[in-house]
């Protein structure tokens, strides 16, 4: 079994729910390293000081912010020490929430949360009552010298935790969602609200994967034995001039690939009724 990355308990009011955290999730990704073209060593990253034009020992190494170019505020490591969040085996429960409530970009990473044996029967409880309220429990807690905000919310018959991007760390464009008076004929709007009705199915994770991680373990394998493979060259699709046209070619050709999935069934009980 894999290992968890955190060993606590739960805590909500006076009742306390040993568990462990482990990641539910993480980025599959193919890494490739910087070779040197002429020996084909993989090359490394040495500590290098411009201005004394020389490595550098870890030992010499310390901490800087840029508050301006070429302008730093030092800290030392015994410094940084200081001020990290001491470690803590509580996940306190401080609030809970509607789910509608929290916009998903406030999701960051996730983590499955185990029961202990002795604390199965106050988890399993805190699962049911949140199942039941359609509610989140938001939480503090203390991970690898960090101080999180959670969410823990019930999933497929267990909780999970979510750590909390901050308020202060969502960003902003001032020109995005600046709504302009732009004009939309009656049958654009009919025709996009078809196309997306005929592209509506169920969500289903396994049918979407990374193709081009895909097509780079094919070519590392490919390469690694010898063979060589065609990589064909994507295609530019036509800037869009007229839109009614558009919609109503991206309508036909949504509607000619056939689908077996309950929304057009739905569709076509729908239509038949309407024949009828």
């Amino acid at each position: 079994m894999a290992s968890s990355v955190w060993r606590g308990s739960i805590v909500l009011s006076l009742v306390t729910i040993p568990v462990k955290l482990y990641a539910a999730a993480r980025a599959e990704r193919t890494h490739l390293h910087q070779i040197h073209n002429v020996c084909h060593s993989r090359l490394k990253q040495p500590l290098f000081c411009p201005v004394c034009n020389r490595q550098v020992n870890r030992s010499e190494v310390i901490k800087g912010y840029e508050f301006d170019e070429g302008q730093y505020v030092l800290m030392e490591g015994k410094e940084l020490k200081k001020i990290e969040a001491a470690s803590s085996k509580h996940l306190e429960i401080v609030a809970f929430t509607k789910m509608s409530e929290i916009d998903p970009i406030f999701f960051d990473a996730s983590y499955f949360c185990l029961p202990d044996e002795e604390g199965k029967k106050a988890y399993y409880l805190l699962l049911k009552a949140l199942e039941d309220t359609r509610t989140v429990g938001i939480g503090k807690l203390t991970m690898h010298q960090r101080d999180y905000t959670v969410f823990l919310r019930p999933y497929q018959h267990g909780i999970l935790v979510h750590t909390m991007y901050f308020a202060n760390e969502i960003r902003s464009l001032p020109q995005y969602g600046v709504l302009e008076p732009v004009q939309f004929k009656p049958q654009e709007m009919k025709l996009t609200e078809q196309l997306i009705h005929s592209l509506t199915e169920p969500f289903k994770p396994k049918q979407y994967h990374n193709e081009f991680q895909e097509r780079l373990k094919k070519l590392i394998e490919a390469k690694s034995q010898g063979k060589h493979i065609e990589i064909g060259e994507s295609t530019n699709r036509a800037p869009v001039i007229d839109m009614m046209t558009a919609l109503k070619k991206s309508l036909a050709a949504s509607s000619a690939v056939p689908k077996k999935s309950g929304a057009t069934k739905g569709r076509k009980m729908l239509a038949a009724k309407k024949a009828s």
